[in-house]
């Protein structure tokens, strides 16, 4: 599944659209998701209206849904093998092609604000893992217990897709996948952000599209931004973001679309 957002929105200043990601919501979880959604669309919104940019817009969405431990992203990551959290995210600027990520990060509450401090305070796209984790502290950036990034919920599905008769395919189920928002301001500027806990029981160290510009992420003034989710190999291997921002300028989607992939 992906969020597009087409400049041709123009018309519509400002424009929110979020995310919570693809994926089986089980049935007592999906009021409460949709809440989650609700809330991040209308924190964003709020900011555009108070002048804020996209960039603040889509940043506020994500930190939202990152801060409910119904989602796959921050509080509500899953777990890899090892039952720890390594997270991703990214965000991307359309009016200067900037962008910033983070992959396999630990212990930090909110990864989308890290990956906009290493786009707008270091010559770097990505940093990863404990090199990421330095340059939070640098920042300023508070370290938390990883106890608290952990749900019941996470510990649960990890557990139980341990076992030797797990199967591959229904433990990916009952999982929200990753998050993300799209926006354009009063301005005209546009932006995305993606963030996500990757996949169930993951090796340690897997990093999928989100972190990877292209992938988990793109947004240009001239075309539209994109923040996709689902199954990060599948997406990488066609770059899926920059696939479809090239489909939008040929014309071929919808002004704001939310398509499912098979």
């Amino acid at each position: 599944m992906f969020l597009s957002l087409m400049r041709g929105t123009l018309d519509m200043l400002p424009v929110v659209v979020v995310h919570g990601g693809a994926g089986h919501i089980p049935k007592e979880r999906v009021e409460l998701s949709t809440i989650g959604v609700k809330e991040a669309a209308r924190t964003g919104y709020a900011t555009l209206q108070k002048g804020g940019s996209a960039m603040d817009a889509v940043v506020e969405a994500v930190t939202l849904m990152e801060n409910n431990p119904r989602f796959n992203a921050g509080c509500g990551s899953v777990l890899n093998v090892k039952g720890e959290v390594e997270m991703d995210a990214i965000v991307m600027d359309g009016k200067s092609l900037a962008s910033g990520a983070v992959s396999a990060v630990r212990r930090v509450a909110n990864p989308v604000q890290l990956a906009r401090l290493v786009m707008e305070k270091t010559n770097h796209l990505c940093l990863t893992a404990e090199g990421a984790s330095k340059f939070a502290r640098s920042m300023g950036v508070p370290e938390v217990p990883e106890e608290s990034l952990i749900t019941d919920y996470a510990k649960m599905r990890w557990k139980k897709n341990l076992k030797p008769d797990a199967n591959p395919v229904e433990c990916q189920m009952g999982k929200m996948g990753t998050v993300g928002a799209v926006a354009v301001d009063i301005d005209g500027n546009i932006a995305c952000a993606t963030s996500t806990g990757g996949m169930i029981n993951k090796m340690e160290g897997r990093v999928g599209d989100t972190a990877c510009v292209g992938c988990g992420g793109y947004a240009d003034n001239k075309i539209g931004a994109v923040s996709p989710t689902g199954h990060g190999e599948a997406i990488m291997k066609v770059t899926l973001s920059r696939l479809v921002i090239f489909h939008m300028e040929q014309g071929m989607c919808y002004k704001i679309s939310t398509t499912y992939l098979a």
